[in-house]
């Protein structure tokens, strides 16, 4: 049987917003809702207490204070005349009243609005709204269910300085005000790729793009300084050097919520690691592994590399496949797949979301009861302005379509992130905006992915990705067991163009030759004469024609 909730706003108040809401998280959470209207008298509310048997009595004033706390006071009286104080009750209203109907002593909760959704959630589950750090979920899966219909949030942090303290205060920062699930800690390039060779260090750009960590200790105190607030669970970018011996460490002292890691990045190809491409392919598929005989959910980074140096969609939608079956290949259980939107910035909303869409059907495609695929969205850096009060649109925009993509895990970017790296109150404000779209998103937005032209383009996508997937299969064709998870095979797809993108145009691991453009919102590769569109199998024909 149902458990049963009645609500009411008392005496004279006819402000409803606040406990209709309550009633409606309360019917998401399995409750039978019955809710008596505004302006509902003290004996009426009696009666159908008496009438229904309700196991939670909701009560709502958002009136003046001193009118609200003798309204309480005489329904608190008018129950214990009737017998009825041995249930429980509820109470919402502003923060002042709040304060009043506390001390009165037979409500149970208190809620002012001010509090997160969560909260309210975990109170409806019987938890206590004091929660302590035993009642929020340590690892990325438990978190997700226990936060679900919601999604869990993730931003990103670490401040450039020359000491990690102002991060370690950031952190505390930022867990207090109870906006995030996740916080996505961003090391130094040094701290990623010489942790383990401080030999190599250079002092000059310490805290260059990120916090300066250079011990465990370091890791140590920035995850204690989470253990407050919400709990936010912690996780970092993956090393560049020395891959396992880095996870290794990041699990033992942050407990990293996940592991991220690319394909064909982090190394000689843009710059961010010393290992050449083949060599990378290998300790990244190596690190995939090792996750996952730990059962350590792994996310790949890689479609939007390929993006971000303006590859046309096909090249995107593929790398996105690959990921999901490689991660899948390497024994990998929980897979995140990361869609990062408004990228390049010239995509229409329309053709970004059919491109989403594709790469949601070739991964999950690979679902099984050992591999799921849990999806990520974020807003693209590139797409932010300068300016803050343009950037604040685009953020709150992004956030909106990414609901579309119905995610487990919202990758909240900060809109000041094209001016300055985020500082705690950036973070906190990001995350604000960000929670109240979604939350409205959840109570039903149209339907944008039905949309013809979306669906046009997505399974455009489709066709154009297998006909490169098995361009790049035939590379291994009688060498290769399997040529998508050969890191030979996956290392002479991007020399000979079959993987490509503008912007690594003279970079001497890669081929470079592809030219991109934006057409009607959507990217294409071009003839570099006419700029036409080339289809894929035009494209490859060339490419593997200047083989010969």
């Amino acid at each position: 049987m149902a458990r049963k909730i009645l609500g009411a706003a008392i005496g004279e108040c006819v402000h409803v917003a606040g406990i209709l809401n309550f009633l409606r998280l309360a019917e998401d959470q399995g409750f039978e809702t019955e809710f008596l209207g505004p302006a509902t008298s003290m004996q009426e509310i009696i009666g159908a207490i008496i009438e229904m048997d309700p196991d939670i009595v909701a009560i709502s004033y958002r009136l003046t204070p001193e009118t609200g706390e003798r309204i309480l006071k005489e329904f608190k009286d008018a129950l214990q005349e009737a017998g009825l104080l041995n249930r429980r009750f509820c109470f919402g209203g502003t923060p002042p009243v709040a304060e009043r109907a506390q001390k009165l002593g037979f409500f149970e909760a208190v809620f002012t609005g001010e509090e997160p959704t969560e909260k309210v959630i975990a109170y409806l589950r019987g938890r206590d709204l004091e929660a302590s750090r035993e009642d929020y979920p340590d690892e990325l899966i438990d978190r997700i269910k226990w936060k679900a219909p919601y999604p869990v949030i993730r931003h990103h942090f670490g401040l450039p300085a020359d000491t990690i303290e102002p991060t370690v205060e950031g952190i505390k920062q930022i867990a207090e005000a109870e906006v995030l699930d996740i916080i996505s800690l961003g090391p130094d390039q040094d701290a990623q790729e010489n942790f383990f060779n401080p030999e190599a260090q250079d002092p000059s750009r310490k805290g260059a793009g990120g916090v300066p960590v250079r011990s465990e200790e370091d890791f140590r105190r920035l995850y204690e300084a989470s253990r407050c607030g919400n709990y936010p669970l912690m996780r970092s970018y993956s090393g560049t050097s020395n891959l396992i011996r880095y996870a290794e460490v990041l699990r033992r002292t942050i407990k990293n919520a996940w592991c991220a890691t690319p394909i064909f990045w982090f190394n000689v190809l843009d710059g961010r690691g010393p290992m050449g491409l083949k060599e990378s392919i290998q300790e990244h598929l190596k690190l995939m592994k090792w996750h996952g005989e730990r059962n350590i959910p792994v996310e790949a980074n890689e479609p939007h590399h390929w993006e971000l140096r303006n590859a046309h969609d096909t090249v995107g939608v593929v790398s996105a496949y690959l990921s999901a079956y490689l991660n899948k290949k390497m024994g990998v259980k929980h897979y995140i797949a990361q869609y990062m939107f408004n990228t390049p910035p010239t995509m229409s909303d329309k053709m970004d979301l059919a491109k989403m869409l594709a790469k949601v059907e070739l991964a999950e495609g690979l679902q099984d009861e050992n591999f799921k695929v849990y999806r990520q969205t974020r807003t693209g850096l590139l797409s932010y302005p300068v300016d803050p009060d343009y950037a604040l649109g685009q953020l709150g925009l992004s956030v909106y379509l990414q609901m579309a993509l119905k995610p487990h895990i919202v990758h909240v970017v900060s809109s000041c992130e094209a001016h300055h790296a985020a500082e705690p109150h950036d973070v906190i404000q990001s995350c604000k905006i960000a929670r109240k779209i979604i939350e409205n998103s959840l109570k039903g937005i149209p339907d944008m992915t039905k949309d013809p032209e979306v669906q046009s383009r997505k399974d455009e996508l489709i066709q154009e990705a297998m006909v490169l997937i098995d361009a790049i299969k035939s590379l291994g064709k009688g060498k290769s067991e399997d040529p998508l998870a050969d890191p030979e095979v996956l290392t002479q797809a991007v020399q000979i163009g079959l993987m490509d993108a503008p912007q690594l145009k003279g970079n001497p691991h890669a081929c470079g030759k592809v030219q991109t453009r934006a057409v009607n919102g959507a990217i294409y590769a071009v003839d570099p004469d006419t700029k036409k569109i080339l289809t894929e199998e035009e494209r490859i024909k060339r490419i593997f024609a200047s083989q010969v």
